[in-house]
């Protein structure tokens, strides 16, 4: 089994995190050699589990787990006995936009606490906000991702933190459906705001990215039409300019609203009254914070794909999607 998994190296280049269950044999798992994508395992009595996050363990009553390195392999054979062959050697590179967005909060990926790297953007966030002399008068976090930075920043500032905005459950991701209008629609559908929160105030929104701009800019005149003096919008990431080819749906890079664009100009479009991005140094620096991550993917926001994507591939992968749509 190991010597198939060091095929599946030799021939797929992506990033992939497998668990396989093999009849009459046993359970095996793998995770590429970039380790792109999280996987984790542990074990509890005579039971073992993998999963994509760490929370889950949690859930089932297991104590403890390890992350599969990247490159490793791991099989459990229906005797309980563990075998671990480090397959190829590992090259760290988990996806940054997993702990922007993606994970749970409560989970921990690589060693690294999701919530407390989400409250480390919110720490470097506020220091980016105080450079461009904003002073509003209370700070929304847009649910739900965004809350743990919103806190750290509003106590960074000094400022108070409301829930001005109250989330629908029962809405998917709006970012990744099809159609603007639908978009539009949906984010009327997922978010309301609390007017008492935010009327005759200037108001900071704390949200974890941008991608088309849609979200933001239904979000912004959704607080404005509530009664807010100003609509200030501050992101925990960088821009997102390129699509990410590693299996989240954020379509082509024509459709991203940062593409070619300057942030004042992207802040005319989302209607705000002041925009701020996150640096990209800031972004790597809060969620790597003390732990021993070498580095992260971030294809998303600098175009460098750890797997060495061509632009001839990128350009074949935009024409298939827009076929799609």
């Amino acid at each position: 089994m190991f010597q198939a998994v060091r095929g599946v190296f030799d021939r797929a280049h992506g990033a992939y995190s497998v668990v396989a269950l093999i009849h009459k044999r046993g359970l095996l798992a793998f995770r590429d050699p970039f380790g792109i994508k999280p996987l984790v395992f542990s074990k509890q009595g005579n039971e073992f589990a993998f999963a994509s996050e760490s929370v889950a363990f949690d859930r089932l009553g297991f104590h403890g787990f390890t992350d599969v390195k990247p490159g490793e392999a791991i099989f459990v054979d229906f005797k309980g006995k563990v075998h671990r062959s480090q397959i190829r050697p590992g090259t760290p590179r988990p996806c940054i936009f997993e702990f922007v967005y993606f994970a749970r909060p409560d989970s921990v990926i690589d060693g690294i606490e999701v919530y407390e790297a989400r409250l480390r953007l919110g720490e470097r966030l506020a220091h980016e906000v105080a450079r461009q002399g904003l002073k509003p008068d209370v700070i929304v976090p847009v649910p739900d991702t965004a809350r743990a930075a919103a806190n750290s920043l509003a106590s960074t500032l000094g400022i108070e933190l409301r829930e001005g905005l109250i989330k629908n459950r029962y809405i998917a991701r709006t970012f990744i459906m099809h159609g603007q209008d639908r978009r539009a629609l949906s984010v009327r559908q997922k978010l309301n705001p609390v007017r008492s929160q935010v009327r005759g105030k200037d108001v900071l929104l704390v949200d974890d990215s941008i991608v088309r701009g849609t979200t933001s800019r239904e979000i912004v005149q959704m607080v404005r039409d509530a009664g807010a003096r100003k609509v200030f919008l501050a992101i925990t990431a960088p821009p997102l300019r390129c699509p990410c080819v590693y299996g989240i749906d954020m379509m082509t890079r024509g459709e991203f609203v940062a593409k070619d664009r300057t942030i004042e100009q992207i802040r005319k479009v989302v209607g705000a009254d002041a925009l701020v991005y996150q640096t990209y140094e800031g972004l790597v620096a809060a969620v790597r914070g003390d732990s021993a991550v070498p580095g992260f993917c971030t294809a998303c926001f600098d175009g460098e794909y750890p797997t060495g994507v061509t632009r001839r591939y990128l350009a074949q992968m935009e024409r298939e999607r827009q076929r799609w749509t």
